[in-house]
């Protein structure tokens, strides 16, 4: 029997090459999965229906012997992430029954390995949250705790790997929306370098933030995706070859911000931190504290940029070209109506708000600052990883919290960001690897360890993670 909560990718790898299970009988097995647990959970908007198709591709390449790491892993794509011919909606109303027409350069990737894209994860919509509460196909549920979020934006496809509904699954970052959930669920979150990864097919929210990222159980996992992933796409002028900008992996200092910690952390989460810091101590990392004087400011920062750039991606959705239209009495009536209808509650939010910060009066006064913010709060990282090799910081302030605790506070809901914003506005790596449970409610719930490294450092990320993973156990 497949037990689809424990396999890796090199393990499953070795199965299909040793012929111990078909890759037909792999993508079964987590179907089944599905089948069982999302009605409650909802992680998954859809599983596809060309599985049939895909597994006897991936199983010719084994009879053919060009079967790769990746061939026949069963996989989840977010659903801001385009896949030529299947629906992609970002989990809003605005956009239903939208077809994607053309493949994201990220998912091309993978395919070109022979991957099996199972099913399509739910989110944030066009994800704006912290919680995976606002999707227009409702909640997701965290594995762990079904009265508790996945976290969001990426909180389907994080909970679709930590319940075994796929082996791993891809989910964008664009201010914590894969380190945070995945804090939550209990897997291993990674948010790329901007640049090391294809933006070409993810659906914009915030451009100069947004990252790809892969979200498996081990780090492993998620540095066999990565490698996948990266690469020059002439289609993203963003992008890097990133065999050429990679940094070294050694790595033996770990900076941690104490300052910053001393404020709105879950004191169990604050005990689980510094246990990991001294067992990595132990296995011989030297711990030491540092100055990053601008990072209590960066989820103010972060939501004054966010919403400016998310009032000009979103006003293509208007009625005419494609998704929902909804009538009125005029051209205007049409667009107010569309928008009216096919938008939720926290999407009209940060269209509000980024457009009143962008407009003459106010541009200056918030927009201007946050950039120069933004600037010298990316300095200051540069600055420190001139002294250390990465640095450690709790994942999230506390474990999941529960469904409608923070909704009607959206203040507190963008908190739940304070320890993974920063890395977004300044453009570097960070990944989140599970440290252990605290309880709550009689329920033992997961919290993950974030290590953050200078621009194109994931491989040091990497193999400090497995020290983790290693001296956890």
């Amino acid at each position: 029997m497949i037990n689809t909560e424990t396999l890796t990718i090199a393990a499953t790898h070795a199965h299909l090459t040793n012929g111990d299970f078909s890759v037909k009988e792999l993508a079964a097995a987590y179907e089944s999965t599905i089948e069982k647990k999302n009605p409650d959970i909802n992680a998954v908007i859809e599983v596809y229906d060309d599985i049939a198709a895909q597994t006897k591709a991936a199983q010719q390449r084994f009879s053919d012997k060009t079967a790769t790491v990746l061939t026949g892993v069963p996989l989840a794509i977010k659903d801001n992430i385009l896949i030529a011919g299947k629906k992609v909606t970002s989990a809003s109303k605005i956009l239903t029954d939208y077809v994607a027409p053309y493949t994201a350069t990220a998912t091309q990737r993978l395919a070109d390995q022979g991957a099996v894209f199972l099913a399509r994860a739910n989110m944030d919509e066009f994800a704006m949250g912290a919680s995976t509460e606002t999707s227009y196909y409702g909640v997701t549920k965290n594995p762990h705790d079904l009265s508790r979020v996945a976290g969001g934006t990426s909180g389907g496809s994080t909970a679709a790997v930590a319940m075994g509904g796929v082996l791993a699954a891809l989910g964008s970052d664009t201010g914590g929306s894969i380190r945070q959930p995945a804090s939550f669920c209990g897997v291993v979150g990674l948010k790329p370098t901007y640049g090391a990864v294809s933006r070409y097919g993810l659906m914009s929210m915030t451009s100069s933030l947004d990252q790809i990222g892969p979200i498996t159980k081990t780090i492993d996992d998620t540095e066999v995706l990565f490698d996948a992933l990266t690469g020059k796409d002439p289609h993203d002028a963003t992008s890097v070859d990133y065999e050429k900008v990679k940094q070294s992996r050694a790595a033996k200092t770990i900076g941690v911000p104490r300052a910053f910690l001393e404020k709105g952390i879950d004191p169990d989460v604050q005990v689980l931190f510094e246990a990991t810091l001294k067992k990595l101590a132990d296995e011989g990392y030297i711990i030491r504290d540092i100055d990053l004087p601008l990072l209590p400011y960066s989820v103010p920062t972060y939501y004054i940029i966010v919403p400016a750039e998310v009032s000009s991606n979103l006003a293509r959705y208007d009625g005419m070209k494609y998704g929902l239209n909804v009538p009125g009495d005029n051209l205007l009536g049409d667009y107010l109506n569309t928008r009216t209808e096919g938008f939720g509650r926290e999407v009209k939010r940060r269209i509000m708000i980024g457009t009143y910060v962008l407009s003459a009066g106010y541009y200056d006064a918030y927009y201007g600052k946050a950039q120069v913010v933004r600037a010298q709060l990316r300095q200051q990282y540069i600055d420190a990883f001139s002294q250390v090799d990465v640095i450690a910081l709790p994942t999230a302030p506390s474990p999941a919290f529960k469904i409608g605790e923070k909704s009607d506070d959206p203040i507190a809901m963008y908190l739940s960001d304070i320890f993974t914003a920063a890395a977004n506005l300044a453009g570097i790596c960070g990944v989140s690897v599970p440290m252990g449970t605290v309880v709550r409610d009689g329920v033992q719930l997961p919290v993950g360890f974030q290590l953050q490294g200078p621009h194109f450092g994931e491989h040091r990320l990497f193999d400090i993670g497995r020290v983790i993973e290693r001296v956890r156990k």
